[in-house]
């Protein structure tokens, strides 16, 4: 990796303002959290722009991909959606009752158990879907263009390891 020069910048300037009145304390973890914070706020209304443009928010979208990304017939239960996005099944009824109002997606009785219910992407949804995660792919590589492929290995299993130390890796 190539050496970088930093020019400071805001959680440069708290850090230094708190060693100032607390030198009694290490401040080391406070940029980088304090910065990769500021990336999820202003990395994430990026990738938010993409979807309002359609009429959609994040959660919204991410209910459709989960059902596009399973493949034929994109059909899942409401708790399977619920838990694939770790959200409440309260919040996942909200989030397909609007999108059955756009005729993105339609509720039908599970074959196999008539109690249940389906969830599937109607053929307008598998068409917004898949322009839309061709919009999103563009946009994230555009957000992360900015590091060479090593920076952006680099980058990936730090975050990964971050997680992975927090617990907050559902995967792991």
């Amino acid at each position: 990796m190539k050496a970088t020069v930093h020019r400071r910048d805001f959680a440069d300037a708290a850090v230094e303002q708190w060693r100032k009145q607390r030198p009694d304390l290490d401040f080391t973890a406070m940029g980088p959290l304090a910065r990769l914070a500021r990336l999820g706020l202003f990395g994430g209304r990026l990738v938010d722009r993409v979807f309002a443009d359609k009429g959609l928010d994040r959660g919204e979208f991410n209910v459709l991909a989960a059902l596009r990304r399973g493949g034929p017939p994109f059909r899942l239960t409401p708790s399977e959606l619920a838990a694939a996005e770790l959200t409440t099944r309260g919040g996942m009824t909200k989030r397909i009752d609007r999108l059955q109002a756009r005729g993105l997606v339609e509720r039908r009785t599970h074959s196999a158990d008539r109690r249940s219910l389906l969830v599937g992407l109607t053929a307008e949804g598998v068409r917004l879907t898949d322009e839309l995660i061709a919009l999103h792919v563009a946009n994230e590589s555009r957000l992360l263009a900015v590091l060479d492929p090593e920076e952006l290995a680099a980058f990936d299993h730090a975050i990964r390891k971050l997680l992975a130390a927090t617990g907050s890796d559902p995967g792991a």
